[in-house]
């Protein structure tokens, strides 16, 4: 299977001068884990990530003035649409990232997250049994 069929054409953009919370609201509204920076002033495309909003809150910093441009990734990796799940899933595990953003022809094409390849992998709805002692207890 290939990237093309498990990453998301649709992505969510910010700017830089966005706030966190502006990012956070837009990326639950969207229900998304990550959305691509656009600045017309950088080389290309960055990224943030609700991890990068959750380390930069638990860092004390506020929402409502830090800027999206302070706390994005701007060196990617970038996925082709051609590319195999397993060589995506490969490069996100070995950078530690969660989100290849994918292009083609010098443009965004889209972005693939670790969840669009266990979903692809697993069949969409697909369920199992949960193995005997695997369930949390504390659940509601």
């Amino acid at each position: 299977m290939q990237v093309r069929e498990g990453m998301s054409d649709t992505v969510l953009t910010v700017g830089p001068r966005h706030t966190l919370r502006d990012a956070a609201a837009a990326m639950c509204r969207r229900n998304v884990g990550a959305a691509v920076v656009l600045d017309p002033d950088a080389p290309g495309p960055g990224v943030i990530t609700e991890r990068d909003i959750l380390v930069a809150i638990g860092a004390g910093e506020d929402p409502e003035r830090e800027l999206v441009a302070d706390h994005l990734t701007a060196h990617l990796t970038f996925a082709s649409p051609d590319w195999s799940l397993e060589q995506a899933a490969a490069v996100m595990v070995r950078g530690g990232f969660r989100h290849l953003v994918v292009v083609e022809g010098g443009g965004l094409a889209g972005i693939l997250s670790m969840r669009d390849i266990v979903r692809v992998w697993t069949g969409d709805g697909a369920s199992c049994e949960i193995p005997a002692g695997a369930e949390w207890a504390g659940r509601a």
